[in-house]
């Protein structure tokens, strides 16, 4: 039997609001039409979400309000309708042989079902009965997505022509060996002779004149707009309407831009107010609408949604927004406000506008499930709508839904039949099973024929461990999302919505230590029921150069007080009474010299006599600068960058909390088998419009609901909310044993709790650091390591830090032996010590165990520190010849000892160059200690972490499988090896290959590869290599091991644990005192951003894999050549003066 309920999974159409012969609304007439919708047993027509009463903004009476999502599958449609009732719609948001616009469609319908008249397609609607209509659409981001925007021009300032084409230089898979050169928005670059410049007051300049910001400014050059219109017809003529003016200083003096032209939208609905979604959860009208301020436009219907429900039910408790849909997972975090951020990349496109903080994982409902080289991987690659996943009978691969089918957690006669090729079959749980059955036989062979033998795992087994699996990955950002940032996850309320995310939420709250779950009675359509709740925000800013002191308060007040008239003035024309009008000032505040500025609002920091009147924003922004980077600089002074207001339109819609009462216990709709950890369980099944206020069910069970399937696992409940909402409390997770002995499941687990040590590590170092070359160039990297030394994991920061810092480590623990104790923190950077040049500073901390007396495990943080002293300023001296030349050298350094920060020694030490003729101490020391500083905090969060793995399973457990992780990094690598020479083997070629690159100077780089088919292993010979040169582009010998385990990386061609086990099938050999392993005193500052180039060329064209300088990454460093840190992240625009003046 098919029947509409689904789980969130395609349905043809869910008319959860067509009529109900059980339900009727007073005094709305019924046609023959609406009574022969087809309704679900159980699941009412229509509700009193809302008030019934007149809403506050004054919306005529008799008429609709509607709230629209069209996303990227389905569109999602809200109706309050006359008398307050509402009406629930989802349907297909492409169906070309049915109606060409669902939103459109889905009015249609609504306004037919109502009227009890038939509403032709192909006419107009009568738009007299519609009062609003709010929309949340992924049209804009879909448009960046596949590239079919409006064509474009880009109008830019002569001799900025590929700015945007050249980026940042940012790659969005460091080993991938095949960039893509992301496209750009506009076809065509229209150059404008002008030039503005700021005013120098030098003899001989012209007329200043003055900007926004306060600035003075010169216009060299104006525009010379006879000239310009020739053009710009030109570009009319071949089809081209829309114009992106980008002028240089145009964020201060307009006037230029000013005189282009302006694109708006014009709309229809001359009588009915439409209002937009925006990016940071505010509506605007359509006339004030931009596509660049709507590629969050249906995610942040979702947060609006949860905030205005979850959180004010749960009595104000911080909340992460977990909305699981078929290809991806967005969660978020909500604590009484909005946390915006203000730049992001989408679709390779980066956008500053104000947008909602809003995390992505490509894990979903529809994302694929493999089996490589012994660990269980789900996605990133999505099975699509179409085929879509093996149950949809299209041939489609098996996917996580298809994993929930083979466990009994979605029932197939609870999906519309709208599958296969005829669109009219049920769900196919064979087609699950046969799917599943051809990647357990994968298992199956490794666990049976592997390292390790084991027994095999049963179907239901590996769909369970699949699950896990995919759990895990979704833990990883919310992880991010709180630890990352100092809160507590075991703290919040887990909001989940989406329609896949029901069957997961019990699962992810439990790993994350939360007791909570809330998912909404709309939890499938929340993102709509989010714009229906969503206040209009009408919004204001200008940029602005001034300090923030006394001096400066009366303009900063005059300046907001301006914005704020602007704000209320645009909210009173858009309908809405002062009353119900509220604004909020913000400033945008940065210490000087610095590049990280945060947007403060005063608002819980009230005006005093040394404050604007606006509020205390010094005060706000010292609080927050603590709580996001754990430090203040008291003696810098606060620049303000912008000054922003953000008014708000109050909607003045309420939700309704009286839901039906329980009558009695709840009706069980069916019984079905569902597994868990140990086995199948009987479970029954619930329908959640069949239950009232009150209602307690013990997991497991199913609740199904018009749009997802929600699971309460065993040792949870569920009851149901005053508002109709379902609250599963979670209980602790049945203790379960995990040996040490290798498990597929508990691998793949283990990889991701490992990768994530390393990924927080990373965000604690950035977030308390202080220099741009760590803040914001993220020139640094953190690892975890075995006791032995040997890397665990290494989040994929700097690849030239990878095998080096496995180096520093392992030296650290031959040269002090057992002199190291709890509360001792190393710092090394002498290239013999497997640094890679001085300025790269590493922070050791060994982790101690109760009842070990040698460390367990070693975190690490390694940072670019923008001077440490040497000949010239900056961290890299272009002419240096010896290692002293080039800053302090550490080679064992005690930098905590007994929990003590030797301040005092390690500034004598970063000043000790200075001792050298010719040099100079640091001259950054405040710099430096905040870094080392943030460096110690990071690999203090490292050993809080590991300490909670250790806890959770045992120090034994954990070592295993750190064991194991470098077992499953060496398998892919010799799986690698024996491709490459079965590959030659086969075309009738030796199993030796061989390359040879030259540095400018003609020194050779020459490396021999020879390949053992048996073993899967092979020698690195770079004998014949060039002997170590007079000035510094020699490369310690850390540095070709780094670039060897990168290329191996980059071989492999998918993802696999980065660590130790990369390089145990290969032996290397550097000849001692060649420009790879040079003499201890040798400089080598150049050699870590160049010579590493060419290494990295020589192994990827033994290989045959990539022309010589493709996979170059980052800035080049002025002086020493042109080539930067292998696979650097590049700087953005405003942080490349910092690259070059390293």
């Amino acid at each position: 039997m098919c029947s509409g309920v689904g789980s969130g999974e395609p349905q043809r159409q869910a008319e959860v609001g067509g009529g109900h012969p059980e339900v009727q609304s007073s005094g709305v007439p019924r046609g023959s039409l609406g009574q022969a919708l087809r309704v679900l047993p159980g699941l009412p027509a229509e509700e009193l979400l809302w008030d019934p009463r007149p809403a506050a903004m004054g919306s005529p009476e008799g008429r609709f309000h509607f709230a629209i999502d069209r996303g990227g599958t389905f569109t999602d449609v809200f109706a309050q309708c006359p008398g307050g009732h509402v009406r629930v719609l989802k349907l297909l948001s492409e169906d070309p042989a049915n109606y060409a616009d669902a939103p459109t469609e889905g009015i249609r319908r609504i306004l037919e079902q109502e009227a009890g008249v038939l509403l032709p397609r192909d006419r107009p609607l009568d738009s007299s009965h519609i009062a609003s209509i709010r929309m949340g659409t992924t049209v804009a981001t879909n448009a960046l997505l596949e590239r079919k925007g409006e064509r474009v021009a880009l109008l830019v300032t002569r001799g900025f022509r590929d700015l945007l084409h050249i980026g940042t230089q940012a790659r969005r898979d460091l080993f991938d060996l095949a960039v893509p050169m992301p496209e750009v928005l506009y076809e065509e670059v229209l150059e404008v002779d002008e030039r503005v410049v700021l005013h120098r007051g030098e003899a001989g300049t012209g007329t200043p004149v003055k900007g926004r910001t306060g600035d003075l400014l010169e216009v060299q050059q104006p525009v010379d707009l006879a000239a310009l219109r020739g053009k710009l017809e030109g570009l009319l003529s071949r089809g081209i309407r829309s114009l992106a003016v980008v002028l240089m200083h145009s964020y201060t003096w307009a006037q230029h831009e000013q005189q282009g032209f302006r694109r708006g939208f014009q709309g229809q609905l001359k009588d009915v107010r439409v209002l937009f979604m925006r990016s940071d959860g505010g509506l605007a009208p359509m006339d004030a609408f931009s596509g660049s301020r709507a590629v969050l436009s249906g995610p942040a219907g979702g947060v609006v949604g949860y905030s205005a429900t979850t959180y004010r039910q749960e009595g104000g408790q911080p909340v992460i927004g977990f909305d699981m849909g078929g290809t991806s997972t967005d969660v978020s975090r909500y604590a009484g406000e909005f946390e915006h951020i203000f730049e992001a990349s989408t679709a390779g496109i980066t956008l500053q506008a104000p947008q909602l903080d809003i995390n992505t994982v490509a894990a979903g409902g529809g994302s694929r499930l493999f089996f490589r080289s012994g660990l269980f991987v789900v996605g990133p690659e999505s099975a699509g709508a179409h085929p879509g996943p093996a149950c949809y009978r299209k041939g489609g691969p098996v996917t996580v839904t298809d994993a929930n089918l083979v466990l009994g957690r979605l029932l197939p006669a609870s999906f519309p039949c709208i599958f296969g090729p005829g669109e009219d079959q049920p769900l196919s749980p064979e087609a699950s099973r046969k799917a599943l059955e051809a990647v357990a036989a994968e298992v199956n062979s490794f666990l049976t024929s592997g390292p390790c033998p084991a027994s095999p795992l049963s179907l239901e087994e590996v769909a369970m461990g699949f699950v896990r699996v995919a759990n895990e990955a979704m833990c990883r950002p919310i992880r991010a999302l709180t630890q990352a940032r100092g809160h507590d996850p075991s703290a919040h309320v887990l909001a989940c919505f989406g329609g896949a995310g029901g069957q997961h939420a019990c699962a992810i709250a439990r790993a994350l230590g939360m007791d909570t779950v809330h998912i909404h009675r709309h939890s499938g359509l929340l993102s709509a029921l989010g714009l229906a709740l969503a206040d209009v925000v009408h919004e204001a800013q200008e940029p602005c150069s001034l300090l923030y002191m006394p001096e400066t308060f009366v303009q900063l007040d005059q300046r907001l007080s301006r914005l704020e008239e602007q704000c209320v003035d645009a909210l009173q024309a858009q309908g809405f009474p002062r009353s119900q009008i509220s604004t909020e000032s913000f400033l945008h505040l940065r210490y000087q010299g610095t590049d990280c500025a945060l947007m403060v609002s005063a608002h819980q920091h009230p005006a005093t006599a040394r404050s604007p009147r606006a509020g205390d924003f010094g005060a706000a922004f010292v609080e927050r600068y603590m709580r996001e980077f754990g430090f203040v600089i008291p003696e810098r002074p606060v620049v303000v960058d912008d000054v922003r207001v953000r008014g708000t339109g109050r909607s003045g819609l309420r939700l309704e909390d009286a839901p039906k009462a329980q009558t009695g216990p709840p009706r069980v709709d069916k019984m079905t088998q569902c597994y868990f950890e140990g086995g199948y369980q009987e479970t029954p099944v619930y329908l959640l419009g069949e239950l009232g206020y009150g209602h307690k069910l013990q997991g497991p069970c199913l609740i199904i609901d018009s749009n997802s399937t929600i699971l309460v696992e065993p040792g949870c409940q569920a009851e149901v909310t005053e508002t109709g909402d379902i609250r599963i409390s979670v209980g602790a997770e049945a203790p379960g044993t995990v040996g040490t002995q290798l498990d597929p499941i508990q691998l793949s687990i283990f990889s991701h709790r490992f990768m994530s040590i390393a990924e927080q590590m990373g965000r604690i170092l950035q977030r308390t650091a202080i220099s741009t070359n760590i803040k914001e160039r993220l020139d640094f990297s953190c690892a975890l390591f075995g006791p032995d030394g040997g890397l665990v994991s290494n989040a994929p920061h700097i690849p030239v830090h990878l095998g080096a810092m496995q180096e520093t480590v392992q030296f650290q623990i031959q040269h002090l032996g057992a002199n190291l104790q709890p509360g001792d923190v190393l710092l090394s950077n002498h290239p013999s010590a497997g640094g890679s040049h001085l300025p790269d500073l590493t922070v050791i901390t060994p982790v101690f165990w109760p009842g070990q007396t040698r460390p367990v495990f070693y975190v690490a943080s390694r940072g670019h520190h923008a001077d440490i002293g040497g000949i010239t300023p900056g961290s890299m001296p272009p002419h240096s010849t010896t290692l002293q030349q080039e800053g302090a050298v550490f080679l064992s350094f005690k930098l905590v000892q007994g929990g003590v920060f030797q301040e005092e020694a390690v500034t004598e030490a970063l000043r000790a160059p200075g001792k050298v003729p010719n040099c100079s101490g640091t001259r950054n020391l405040h710099d430096n200690l905040s870094d080392l500083r943030a460096q110690v905090a990071a690999n203090q969060k490292g050993i809080q972490l590991v300490g909670e793995l250790i806890g959770q399973y045992g120090l034994d457990v954990v070592q295993a499988y750190m064991g194991h992780i470098q077992a499953n990094a060496e398998l892919a690598v010799r799986d690698m090896l024996r491709a490459f020479g079965t590959s030659r083997q086969a075309q009738g070629l030796p199993l030796e290959v061989s390359s040879e690159d030259h540095m400018d100077d003609g020194s050779p780089i020459c490396l021999r590869v020879q390949i053992n088919l048996r073993q899967g292993s092979a020698v690195f010979d770079f004998s014949g290599t060039g002997p170590e040169v007079f000035g510094n582009l020699n490369a310690p010998r850390a540095i070709t091991l780094s670039a060897l385990i990168y290329c191996l990386r980059c071989l492999v061609g998918r993802d696999i644990p980065l660590n130790q086990g990369c390089l145990a099938p290969v032996r290397v050999v550097i000849p001692r005192g060649s420009i790879l392993d040079p003499s201890p005193e040798a400089a080598v500052v150049g050699g870590n951003v160049l010579t590493s180039q060419r290494v990295v060329d020589v192994i990827l064209g033994a290989f045959g894999a990539c022309a010589a300088s493709q996979v170059r990454g980052g800035a080049g460093r002025a002086g020493v050549g042109a080539g930067g840190e292998v696979g650097t992240p590049g700087p953005s625009p405003a942080q490349r003066p910092d690259a070059l003046a390293r």
